[in-house]
């Protein structure tokens, strides 16, 4: 079993914001543009022009509907590597090649020891863990780990690619494990919420909840006028029909 270190005081992570997020996806293709050409890629693609073209993506962007007609919405929910504070699938590595590091939290894999057995994949309960075909490795969300520490870059571009390219501010990047930075500032004012906390890896990356619908007059309205007696809250709603897409 592969050990984990030591949590350190600086834990690096997103913020996501399921309100302001479009499913635009231009945090998927970035991720892909980044990485395929960063320290961890190539993150080549097999049958691109075929019937079945595939190929490792670390981020994705899933779609759920809330509610049904004129009072429905669609809430995007991106997903990625969640930088956990106990991963699971760092103790199930046998060669070590998944790790944790302690200065900054961050989950990384060394592709040169990794052999693809993906034991890892098996054990994210998040479904993060991409396997390369071509490399016979396993890759993941790196948090950009070789720009953010980039000081050729400008400061702006020193956070991760999916946060750069976000057209519309629905993704943050900072110190978790600084109360005072503004992403845990932003969590602690929006009611930022993990995924799937009850499983007990404890996930750094925090997800913001959707806020009220408006009208067109500008009033508030419920944020979930059509579930029935009885039913869960939204957010509650959400992150069941989450849990059980990954589960499939």
């Amino acid at each position: 079993m592969t050990a984990i270190p030591p949590g350190g005081q600086r834990k690096l992570g997103l913020v996501i914001d399921l309100d302001t997020c479009v499913g635009c996806q231009a945090c998927v293709t970035s991720c892909k543009a980044w990485n395929d050409g960063g320290a961890y890629g190539p993150l080549q693609d097999l049958d691109t022009q075929g019937a079945d073209p595939h190929g490792p993506w670390l981020n994705r962007v899933h779609s759920y509907e809330d509610g049904v007609g004129a009072e429905g919405r669609t809430v995007h929910f991106p997903r990625s590597c969640l930088h956990c504070e106990q991963p699971e699938c760092v103790t199930v590595c046998p060669t070590g090649a998944s790790y944790k590091r302690a200065e900054d939290g961050i989950v990384l894999v060394n592709p040169d020891t990794c052999i693809g057995c993906k034991l890892c994949a098996w054990a994210c309960p998040y479904g993060a863990r991409e396997y390369d075909e071509l490399a016979g490795v396993m890759r993941k969300c790196t948090l950009c780990v070789d720009r953010i520490y980039d000081t050729s870059l400008p400061e702006e571009d020193r956070v991760p690619a999916c946060v750069r390219a976000c057209p519309t501010g629905a993704r943050h990047f900072g110190d978790l494990g600084d109360p005072e930075s503004a992403v845990s500032q932003l969590v602690a004012e929006r009611g930022g919420l993990p995924l799937m906390p009850e499983l007990g890896y404890q996930p750094v990356n925090r997800y913001l909840p959707p806020r009220e619908r408006r009208n067109i007059q500008g009033q508030a309205e419920p944020v979930e006028p059509t579930a029935p007696a009885g039913a869960p809250p939204a957010i509650d709603r959400l992150f069941g029909w989450v849990d059980r897409m990954l589960s499939d």
